[in-house]
């Protein structure tokens, strides 16, 4: 049954169940994602392991681009179309699959790095479909799981 609450309401209370300084650095990584993509669809998973926020072009989940990920001890950006044909001088994406690496957040500053940006504006320029800036931004949650891992 879906809930009453607004889809940003919801957001914020599956937040809350983290520790304060994941929320600090995962409220800080929405931003800056939110500000370098406009018109993206946020689609919220609530999921066993972890709370996700993904960020595609449309409402369809496999065109999703990029997922800002709040585990119990950090947070991570996943880079989630062709990540391994990122070029990635430094070695920042972590991970082994085939389509999706990932970089740990330690500070709210790491989305600035050059490195991290140039990530970034590699795998927006790469979007298939590509991101319609001039749409209106979208919040969804797509689904929560009944059963999780503790959060803290």
């Amino acid at each position: 049954m879906p809930s009453a609450a607004s889809p940003r309401t919801q957001l914020t209370t599956f937040m809350a169940r983290y520790r304060p300084d994941i929320v600090k650095l995962a409220r800080s990584a929405l931003v800056n994602m939110r500000k370098h993509l406009p018109g993206t669809v946020e689609m919220v998973y609530d999921n066993y392991n972890a709370l996700v926020i993904g960020f595609s072009p449309n409402e369809r989940p496999s065109d999703a681009i990029f997922s800002i990920a709040l585990y119990p001890r950090w947070v991570n950006v996943f880079f989630l179309q062709g990540a391994t044909d990122l070029a990635d001088p430094e070695r920042l994406l972590r991970g082994s699959g085939s389509q999706v690496r990932s970089i740990r957040l330690t500070s709210s500053q790491d989305l600035d790095k050059p490195a991290v940006r140039a990530l970034i504006a590699q795998a927006i320029a790469r979007a298939d479909p590509p991101i319609d800036p001039k749409a209106r931004r979208k919040l969804v949650v797509r689904a929560v799981s009944a059963k999780q891992r503790p959060r803290r």
